[in-house]
């Protein structure tokens, strides 16, 4: 089958969500007037608790809302002592997504990709496979100008399902009217996002941007699956110009 459609993971993969985090959280605590003493040591623990209560969200044991005010509760009861109210939590928070959106940006290869593989492969269509909220992530490719250049974004909140699920990929494709033989998926969490789609007959593409290091169990099976691995979107345009799936 030939290639007819190329879907992408938004967070870390087109969008630079790990950098917007950072300067976010950064800048949100400086205007709270909370010194941070070891800069690094905080990011590192505000990404640990990003991954550990959005997960939990994904698997249900927190609602979307629930999760916010859990990684606020947590990261405030190390920085200032504060155990937080719910209202208390919901302020902290809108002043945080501030300046998280005041960081907002595409990761440099983003556009390029899409017009390289719009020019080397005619009627290419594109699509987004998020695990996260419709319309918050809506409003990130929005503003990113992404919208308009995807014919399909579908977020697990939305049809009930998260990735690494199959499901998840098989909606998608259906959506956009091709067969998962006929489409590839790109993302840079290797289990989460390749592995997920090799396993549900896309073409997996693991985006390796140095934030993983998988087990080589992992590896191995990513390898068995035939996940190809890429260090910068400038690499897809030709690894998929004359792939047939």
């Amino acid at each position: 089958m030939t290639l007819r459609a190329v879907l992408f993971d938004l967070d870390d993969t087109l969008f630079a969500h790990r950098s917007a985090v950072d300067a976010a959280i950064l800048a949100h605590l400086a205007a709270s007037g909370v010194a941070a003493a070891d800069p690094a040591a905080v990011l590192v623990r505000w990404r640990a608790l990003e991954e550990h209560h959005y997960h939990r969200y994904l698997h249900g044991e927190l609602d979307y809302l629930g999760q916010r005010r859990a990684r606020a509760g947590d990261f405030l009861a190390e920085h200032g002592g504060r155990i937080l109210t719910d209202e208390a939590a919901d302020a902290w928070w809108t002043a945080y997504l501030q300046e998280y959106r005041n960081a907002w940006r595409l990761h440099e290869d983003a556009l390029p990709c899409l017009d390289a593989l719009a020019a080397a492969v005619p009627g290419i269509r594109f699509g987004i496979i998020t695990n996260g909220e419709l319309d918050f992530q809506t409003t990130k490719l929005d503003a990113m100008r992404l919208s308009e250049r995807m014919d399909v974004v579908v977020a697990s909140a939305d049809v009930g399902v998260t990735k690494p699920d199959p499901r998840i990929f098989e909606i998608a494709c259906e959506r956009l009217g091709v067969t998962p033989g006929e489409a590839a998926y790109v993302g840079d969490r290797l289990r989460t996002d390749a592995i997920g789609a090799a396993d549900a007959g896309l073409l997996g593409v693991w985006l390796d941007r140095g934030h993983e290091a998988p087990d080589p169990q992992l590896l191995t099976e990513a390898e068995a699956l035939g996940v190809v691995r890429i260090s910068g979107l400038d690499e897809l345009p030709p690894l998929l110009k004359n792939t047939r799936c």
